[in-house]
């Protein structure tokens, strides 16, 4: 699909096809906790428009979620698992359940992806140095390629985001914003 001269193009008709939206850890009880440089609310805010423009051009959406595997937090159906509203999950997407820091580790997120026609990955959440970097790690090291959305992701401490997207960018990671993904394509 183009656009006509001369209009902006829009989010459908910029995002390369077999590109999915990995979201994660945007649940309730990790969206309230402290973070830096961004709020929880203003990560949320901005993966929600990334989620609406994947959704939109019909590309895959996962989301994933952390849930402790002693149970103690209720277990993955449990209030405080539950993703926060803007980006909770709609019909067609796919949700991941993780019991530790990397999205691919013990789960089925990598078949999921290939099922889904998956070919190159764009990841939002928190942390940046943990759920979401670990995450990104390993997409790289399996061959995708991978950007992380600088807006829409956030780290324990300022300090640490900047080190972690630094990290991501040595490893051959895109580090870019969600105005530039939504309007220059990727």
């Amino acid at each position: 699909m183009t656009d006509t001269p001369g209009t902006p193009a829009t989010p459908a008709t910029v995002i390369a096809p077999g590109t999915a939206l990995v979201l994660v850890d945007l649940q309730h009880w990790i969206v309230e906790r402290p973070s830096a440089p961004l709020t929880g609310a203003a990560v949320v805010r901005s993966a929600a428009r990334l989620k609406t423009a994947f959704e939109t051009a019909g590309h895959p959406v996962v989301l994933v979620r952390y849930a402790r595997t002693d149970g103690s937090d209720g277990g993955p159906d449990a209030a405080v698992n539950r993703f926060a509203p803007e980006v909770d999950a709609r019909p067609g997407n796919e949700v991941v359940t993780k019991y530790g820091i990397d999205a691919f580790d013990g789960t089925d997120l990598a078949d999921r992806l290939r099922r889904l026609g998956a070919t190159a990955l764009v990841l939002a959440g928190i942390t940046t140095e943990y759920g979401v970097g670990e995450s990104a790690r390993t997409a790289v090291a399996l061959g995708y390629p991978t950007t992380v959305v600088e807006d829409a992701v956030t780290a324990l401490s300022a300090p640490a985001h900047t080190a972690a997207l630094r990290a991501l960018r040595d490893l051959g990671a895109t580090v870019t914003s969600t105005d530039a993904l939504l309007t220059a394509g990727h």
